[in-house]
């Protein structure tokens, strides 16, 4: 494709980028998750205590696009209608109307999905695989671009339920935001509230911008040497001893789309390993299952990302 065509997208994405991090400080790796996740049509699972900005990420990126945002509080009785919609009988009409739920919208803020229960987070498989939720036999388009944000808090907190592996596979990557360091949380202090300075946030992007920039990012270049690269640290997740369950097919898919999404970023019109090696372990660690005896006295969650690494340093990068 043309490079021109790609660095002026680039440019465009790269003041989304810092309308962004005006408002979420000290936090720019996150920040460049977050974009790859939309460039690369996926979704973000962000993991983090209460309080260090997770939902207001989620509002800076919808202001910042433009976009149509609802916020989902999750809670142990909330039913799969609260957020899909249920039909309702309109005596005027004298037939069941459907009366949307928050998931129409452009971006979705899951918040501490895992304080529902299983059969309320399978609500938003089909949504977030397929674009569309179905009711009564009656399939609803959802509006694009569409992006679930969602938030977990640490699942050794009161009151959580784990992930469900199909539903952790939806997500194109998990990432950690933990506390700040020392000066920027200093920065934050010292700045007006986060509320105030998300109402000076401007909408750099409109939704059709990011359908563009989604179009562009697919035609980014890789090479077979890079496909093979990538596919081999697929494959090692699913023979290495200490896993019990590999990466999938959609996540080797993700993995090559997340990489064109961050060279994209770079203002390149083709991959290099650079764009690869980042996002193997927010791409990959929450796909994969450690074997118990591995495990042991370590959080699951940190083991697989520490396996993860262990087989990307084992794979020879291409040159």
């Amino acid at each position: 494709m043309a490079l021109e065509a790609v660095i002026a997208a680039a440019h465009r994405a790269a003041r989304l980028e810092n309308e962004l991090r005006k408002i979420i400080r000290g936090k720019d790796e996150v920040v460049r998750l977050a974009l790859v996740s939309i460039l690369a049509h996926g979704h973000l699972l962000i993991e983090g205590v209460p309080g260090v900005g997770k939902t207001t990420l989620a509002h800076a990126l919808a202001r910042a696009l433009g976009a149509s945002f609802q916020r989902v509080q999750f809670t142990s009785d909330m039913l799969p209608s609260d957020i899909i919609g249920i039909p309702i009988y309109s005596i005027a009409e004298q037939k069941f109307e459907f009366k949307r739920g928050p998931i129409f919208t452009n971006v979705l803020l899951a918040d501490e999905i895992n304080r529902t229960t299983p059969k309320t987070q399978s609500a938003l498989l089909e949504a977030m695989n397929e674009g569309q939720v179905t009711v009564d036999a009656h399939s609803y388009q959802l509006p694009e671009p569409f992006l679930v944000i969602a938030t977990q808090n640490p699942v050794e907190h009161h009151g959580t339920y784990p992930l469900p592996e199909s539903q952790l596979d939806r997500f194109l990557m998990r990432v950690h935001m933990g506390y700040p360091d020392s000066q920027s949380e200093r920065a934050i202090l010292r700045a007006e509230a986060g509320s105030a300075q998300l109402d000076k946030l401007d909408a750099v992007l409109t939704g059709a911008d990011v359908l563009e920039m989604q179009q562009v990012v697919t035609q980014v270049e890789v090479d077979d040497a890079l496909v093979d690269y990538a596919l081999e640290i697929v494959h090692r997740t699913r023979h290495h001893e200490k896993l019990i369950l590999g990466v999938s097919p959609r996540g080797s898919q993700m993995f090559y789309r997340a990489a064109q999404a961050m060279a994209f970023l770079d203002g390149r019109g083709f991959c290099v390993p650079e764009d690869f090696k980042p996002l193997a372990v927010p791409v990959f660690a929450h796909r994969v299952a450690v074997h118990g005896l591995h495990s042991s006295g370590v959080k699951k969650a940190v083991r697989a990302e520490e396996v993860i690494a262990e087989i990307l340093d084992s794979v020879p990068v291409p040159v």
